[in-house]
């Protein structure tokens, strides 16, 4: 039997081929194929989005203008690739969701010819996006955390989380790398460096799929390196940059995480959109990195090559240049998958074998998912032995449980990153008495959505039902500073919105800086979508100075004297004019989730240790972009340019509450062949008098290389915790597939000459570093190359004193 043999009839029991589980999955879905009509073979291939706004409330770019009424009547019958969104769309209890979806699923069964059901998707950037589901920290403090395993434990959580209801793929996690912290989605990303966002994002897609969820990796590829920041603009990166910065994400993630479903980008790469792009979706995805899974379109982004790219005349001449490239499935809704795709294949212009490419590659999923065989059953488990009745299963599936808000804190408490402290914090502990009077000014101290992204439900859907509740708590700053501080008094003053640009408040907030012994300055973003908030999708910025007066705001309160510590809760970096130089602590949080401000507060009063290091370099100065450390020396400050790059804050930096000392980074060998390898070793001792984590960073550098490298770049990590006095030694096996670069000739080549290895701090505190001698000739690398090195810690007591504790202070 071959893939052009289709088995067409049923066994002796009467169960269809498709239906037999004893079958090779190629074998049911050659059956399946050879069973469909034109028009069921189509409707395997688009989603279906019950309930889109088509009033103009987007949560998808130019949605009032592609979504309408759904007629289920009319399609139904024809069967149903995918479901879009069906929790993410409006406020519903989980457990009446559930049901609703479950009814859903048997109503497609039962009214197409066939009964195949429809894969059900939803967004799970931050947590699952559905009311009353815990509320995560955004992508960008995963990346701040440094640590992958509470990462996938993290993204375990959200897949079974969406199992219980009967979901079946997640659009997540986002592997854009940032270039230009003015674009809006940076909150969405883990951050500026290819080696971060892979060893990341790889975690989050295991955690994922371990639960049974399709992750959808997106997306690919480009996006982020939008012409000024602006979202949904062309690309002009060049073939190094996307080969050596942008895809690398993307393929490590593929080898190590094993996602089934890519997402393309909405960007046209010089020239080229990524939806119409075969030699993205099909030559490098499919047949030079083996991906088998699905590719499924970005919101209406197969119509954009009509009506946005202008490289489709039609909506058929759209549907024929998407499947063409590689696209499987239409999402959110049918549109040019539609009539418009049979009349690319009734008229010649889409050959039907490409269909059928496709479609063997969404009936495969659906086979792998159980979709197919003859016991598959909708309900979920939290609903069997409840009857098929709302009041029955409503509060039946929680999906905030104490589990979750313990593990959203342990996340965002190894996010908080601590920026600059000149001795004033902690606020509590070794022998310190907290200030009795706290000043809490800003206009993030009292938003509760100050901690949530722009794909949290609360911001992403909530704002347009307020009736409905947030469906979660979320305790502001104030009140977690106040649970944090009992004994101590508070005062609050706004002093202006977060982008109104009002002033009127200033007098009153820093007559209160004025009365109090502590202020606690809250400044940063709000979360919302297409221009309905400072940070998130469709938000962009002109410049990276704090939205509003904020920036005002701070000075004038600097400018009362009391000791302020400055906590930004945002999306994105911004530059925060003298606090470096006067304030007496700086704390940065991005979009911490729903025990986000208990994390800050903790770290202010010195209960959670802090640990997070920066994803992204804080820029010196507004107007100055993209400001990303991997940067060639072009880029760095000279005498040749009035403008200095050069980050405030650069990244990896983040500063602890103890002091720790490293012994210099010692290599085994001074000279390495290009196919070989090195071991890199050191010892880091905690000094101080507290418990703390020191995230100890792999650089290379590479001195003369045939084609321009940036000055230092990430090639590995360790992340690790000691009490006071403890001390581990930490070695890297380091692969010279690391030194790798796309070369002239466009292969990724080792080059011999010299390496610089170091050990940093951040990517500007490299403490050591030891040179080697690459041997040998050039070696091209394949797919198989090594993506990361070998890390091992071993953690012992040291037998030295405990000395008090210095490194939280700057300098």
């Amino acid at each position: 039997m071959t893939a052009h043999e289709p088995i067409t009839t049923t066994d002796a029991a009467g169960l269809a081929p498709w239906h037999d589980r004893s079958l090779p999955v190629a074998d049911r879905v050659d059956a399946l194929i050879g069973a469909l009509e034109l028009d069921e073979k189509i409707a395997q291939l688009y989603g279906v989005w019950v309930g889109a706004s088509a009033e103009g409330l987007d949560v998808a770019p130019n949605q009032h203008e592609m979504s309408g009424d759904v007629d289920l009547d009319e399609l139904l019958p024809k069967g149903l690739g995918q479901l879009t969104r069906p929790f993410g769309t409006a406020p519903v209890d989980p457990g009446l969701g559930a049901l609703s979806l479950a009814r859903t699923q048997r109503r497609i069964v039962a009214e197409s010819r066939l009964g195949i059901p429809a894969v059900a998707h939803e967004e799970c950037l931050a947590g699952f996006a559905t009311w009353g589901a815990t509320a995560y920290p955004v992508p960008l403090s995963w990346a701040a955390t440094f640590s992958p395993d509470l990462i996938e434990r993290m993204s375990r959580r959200i897949g079974d989380d969406l199992r219980r209801v009967g979901v079946h793929q997640g659009l997540a996690p986002v592997l854009d790398v940032v270039r230009d912290a003015r674009w809006g989605r940076v909150e969405e990303t883990m951050g500026e460096d290819p080696f971060l966002v892979g060893t990341i994002g790889a975690a989050y897609v295991r955690g994922l799929e371990s639960a049974g969820i399709v992750a959808t990796l997106k997306h690919f590829v480009g996006y982020s390196a939008s012409k000024a920041g602006r979202n949904l603009a062309p690309v002009s990166v060049g073939p190094r940059e996307l080969a050596d910065v942008l895809l690398p994400p993307f393929e490590t993630v593929l080898r190590e995480g094993r996602p089934r479903s890519v997402m393309n980008a909405y960007t046209d790469l010089d020239g080229m959109p990524t939806a119409a792009d075969a030699t993205l979706l099909t030559d490098l995805l499919r047949d030079t990195w083996g991906f088998e899974g699905t590719v499924v379109a970005d919101y209406f982004s197969v119509a954009f090559l009509q009506t946005l790219h202008g490289t489709a005349g039609s909506l058929a001449d759209a549907a024929a240049s998407a499947l063409n490239a590689g696209i499987d499935v239409e999402l959110p809704t049918v549109h040019a998958f539609g009539e418009p795709l049979r009349e690319a294949i009734s008229d010649g212009r889409l050959d039907e074998a490409v269909l059928d490419r496709a479609l063997r590659r969404v009936l495969a999923q659906k086979a792998e998912l159980g979709l197919l065989d003859p016991d598959w059953d909708p309900t979920p488990a939290a609903l069997v032995g409840l009857a098929d009745d709302p009041d029955a299963v409503r509060g039946a599936i929680d999906l905030d449980p104490p589990v979750n808000r313990a593990l959203a804190a342990e996340v965002a408490e190894r996010a908080v990153v601590l920026l600059h402290n000149d001795g004033t914090l902690p606020l509590a502990g070794d022998e310190r008495t907290p200030p009795a009077r706290i000043a809490v000014i800003g206009p993030t101290a009292d938003d509760r959505f100050a901690v949530l992204g722009c794909y949290a439900f609360p911001t992403h859907v909530g704002v347009h039902h307020p009736e409905s509740g947030d469906g979660i708590a979320l305790p502001t700053l104030i009140e977690a500073l106040e649970d944090e501080f009992p004994d101590a008094t508070f005062s609050f003053a706004g002093g202006t919105s977060i982008s109104g640009g009002e002033t009127d408040g200033f007098a009153d907030a820093v007559a209160a800086a004025s009365d109090a012994d502590l202020v606690v300055l809250a400044l940063g973003d709000r979360a919302g979508l297409f221009g309905r908030g400072t940070s998130g999708e469709g938000c962009d910025a002109e410049s990276l100075a704090l939205p509003g007066a904020q920036a005002a705001l701070l000075e004038a309160v600097l400018d009362a004297g009391t000791p302020t510590v400055v906590t930004l809760l945002a999306g994105r970096p911004y530059t925060l004019g003298t606090a470096p130089e006067r304030a007496s602590g700086i704390v940065a949080a991005f979009f911490a989730g729903e025990e986000g401000t208990h994390a800050i507060a903790g770290v202010l009063s010195g209960r959670v240790a802090p640990s997070g290091r920066l994803p992204v370099s804080l820029p010196r100065s507004a107007g100055v972009h993209p400001s990303t450390y991997l940067a060639a020396r072009l880029a760095q400050r000279n005498s040749v340019s009035s403008i200095d790059p050069t980050p405030r804050y650069p990244f990896g930096h983040g500063l602890a509450y103890t002091s720790f000392e490293w012994t210099p980074l010692a290599g085994e060998a001074d000279a390495v062949a290009t196919d070989g390898e090195i071991g890199l070793a050191l010892r880091v001792r905690n000094t101080g008098g507290r418990s703390g984590v020191e995230v100890v960073q792999l650089y290379l550098h590479d001195p003369v290389a045939s084609a321009v490298q940036p000055v230092q770049r990430l090639i590995g990590f360790a992340r690790v915790e000691l009490e006071s006095g403890e001390a581990a030694d930490i070695r890297f096996d380091v692969p010279l597939d690391l030194a790798a670069f796309t070369g002239r000739d466009g292969r990724r080549i080792v080059e011999p000459g010299e390496l610089v290895l170091s050990a940093g701090r951040s990517s500007d505190d490299l403490v050591s570093a030891h040179s080697v001698r690459v041997v040998g000739p050039v070696r091209v690398l394949g797919t198989d190359r090594h993506l990361r090195p070998t890390v091992a810690i071993e953690v012992g007591v040291a037998a030295s004193a405990r000395v008090p504790a210095v490194s939280g202070v700057d300098g």
